[in-house]
């Protein structure tokens, strides 16, 4: 007798869990870093979504899609740290 296949994992987890993470190290970025530096952690900080991406993809293990959805993963989070770092600057304007 055979085992039945289990059914695979979605491959959109691991981009909604980058996505995820680069929303909290904005915010994170956003409370604890002074105004000077945060552009640059932001750069750091979407490094770290790029590595996340890639550690979540290969840990997926599948080879179907792994470019797609690698990309969909560093695309959102580079949309998601920019509109923030948007919002950063945007606050930057207005007098304290």
């Amino acid at each position: 007798m055979s085992e039945p296949a289990l059914a695979p994992r979605s491959p959109f987890g691991g981009v909604v869990i980058v996505w995820g993470a680069a929303l909290l190290a904005a915010i994170a970025i956003g409370i604890f870093v002074p105004a000077e530096w945060r552009v640059q952690w932001l750069i750091v900080g979407f490094g770290g979504a790029v590595l996340l991406s890639f550690a979540l993809q290969l840990w997926y293990g599948q080879t179907k899609g792994f470019i797609l959805r690698t990309a969909a993963s560093v695309t959102g989070a580079l949309l998601l740290l920019g509109v923030v770092s948007a919002g950063f600057a945007l606050a930057a304007l207005v007098p304290a």
